[in-house]
This record gives structure tokens, sequence and C-alpha cells, in this order.
């Protein structure tokens, strides 16, 4: 049988393709992408043709079934998304599970993330975090989403839409509360890349004032834990006595820092204070 290529592509500069990813590009049979147009300025840049198959969200199963097809006949298949990595928030995710389920081989190509890319030029803390992808466009089912991650400690990541922005922010106000903290990553890599931070509030006005365009990711602060000073010296202690069993001391650190639901920096500063 073939093989089908999870392949990461550029989120924005064609420039960050790396050298594997055009290798794998070339060799294969053909390609299964979201938008044919947008891979072609891809393979063009790069003088690469190759068949494509045209594989997006609104593709029936028979689509599926067919780009499976083909890779039982021994074809070697890529598959791509318009930007970043296939299966990610992308309706790659079901070909992926359909190749799986039969028997079908499978290797990934890393690449670009925007998720990734926005948490790191974000500011937030990147010791833990959770990816909520794109939330419900209805106001009251996003609302609904919105609520189920009120108390949670870590950092969160979404993905919005540009005409869908301002709503959403106007949600996050309301029930995650006007001052926590956000970043707003737009357009990243490209030409007009643009990080806003700010409070929910802040980023509300900005945008009211300047109409986003492009992709765009959210990272928002994860709720603060308040913890007594007594309780983070028995956490402080519990890290010392892992540092005595000989345990790494950025590990232990991490460890209870999740094990306790906060900040590793917060536990770290208490630690060095403490001394």
């Amino acid at each position: 049988m073939g093989k089908l290529y999870i392949c990461a592509t550029p989120i924005g500069n064609l420039e960050d393709t790396s050298i594997r990813l055009l290798k794998t590009l070339r060799q294969v049979d053909m390609i299964a992408c979201e938008d044919t147009r947008h891979t072609l300025k891809l393979l063009n840049r790069y003088k690469i043709k190759k068949q494509l198959i045209s594989y997006h969200e609104h593709s029936k199963p028979e689509k599926e079934d067919y780009i499976i097809e083909l890779l039982r006949e021994g074809k070697d298949i890529a598959l791509v998304s318009d930007a970043g990595m296939p299966a990610i928030s992308d309706p790659g995710e079901r070909l992926v599970k359909k190749a799986i389920t039969a028997g079908i081989n499978l290797e990934v190509i890393p690449g670009p993330s925007a998720l990734i890319s926005a948490l790191a030029v974000s500011g937030m803390d990147t010791t833990a975090f959770v990816f909520e992808g794109f939330l419900p466009p209805r106001s009251s089912r996003r609302r609904e989403r919105l609520e189920m991650l009120k108390e949670e400690t870590r950092t969160i990541i979404l993905y919005e839409a540009p005409h869908r922005l301002l709503a959403c922010l106007k949600d996050i106000q309301s029930i995650l509360g006007e001052e926590r903290k956000l970043a707003v990553a737009r357009e990243l890599t490209k030409v007009y890349e643009e990080v806003k931070r700010g409070s929910a509030a802040e980023l509300y006005e900005y945008y009211s004032l300047n109409p986003p365009r492009g992709e765009i990711s959210i990272i928002i602060q994860g709720k603060a834990v308040v913890v007594e000073a007594r309780s983070l010296a028995e956490i402080a202690r519990e890290v010392e006595e892992l540092l005595e069993q000989g345990v790494d001391k950025k590990e232990a650190f991490k460890k209870k820092a999740r094990e306790y639901g906060i900040k590793k920096s917060m536990l770290y500063n208490y630690f060095v204070r403490s001394k």
C-alpha cells in the first residue's frame, strides 16, 4: 500500500518551507489539499508539478473513500491544509482517522503551527496550555464554551475568524472578566503581522477602531490561583524533597506546579525568596 504524508505547510511566509517538505512533495504521486489555488502558489514557488486532489471541510465521505482507495492501490499521497498542520482544527482529521482504520502507513512532516507560534510570541505562561480551536460561531454556544473555560488555570489558545473577533472578545469580557489578559496574534509571518496584548476590554476597544483582517489566534491568560503563603511553603518543601531525590530542578518545579494547579514561576520565586 501507499503512504499518507501529513505535511505542515507555511502559515504565511513561503520561506518557512522545510527541505523535507519540498522533498516529500516532489516524491509523492499526488497531493490532497484544501484549496488547489492556494497550494499551487506554494508548488509554483518551488517549481513542483503534481496532480492535486481537492479535499476540504465540505468534501463528502466518498472523496475520503476515493483517497483511501488510491492509497490501497499503492499511491503515495501528501495531505496539506492551506496553512499549518493538517488535522489540527482541520478536516484532515477525518481522513487521518480513516487511513488508520484502513491500515495505511502514515508519516508526519512537521513544520509551522499558528497556535504554537502565537503562544511563543504572546508573553503568556507556556508551562501548560489548552488549545480550543474555533469556538462556536453562535453567541449562545460560544458563551457556553467560555463558561467551561472560566476556571481554567492553564493558558488558553483559540482560533477566530476576523469578522467574529469583536463578538468573541465581548463574550470573553462578559464571562472571563474585563481585566483578563489576552494577546491577539494576527497574520503571523506575513507582511502585516501584528500581536496586540492587553486586557479583554482594551483589545475590544482597539479592534472596534481597527477592524482586523487575516488569520487570528487568541491567547488568554489562565485564571490566577491564589495560594496562601503556608501552602506555598508546604509545596516548596515537596520541591526540596524531589531535589534531594535527584530530580532535575526544572522538572521538580514543573511537576509540583502542575500537581497543585499553580504557575511554575510563582512557585520558583517563592522558593528562591525563602532561601
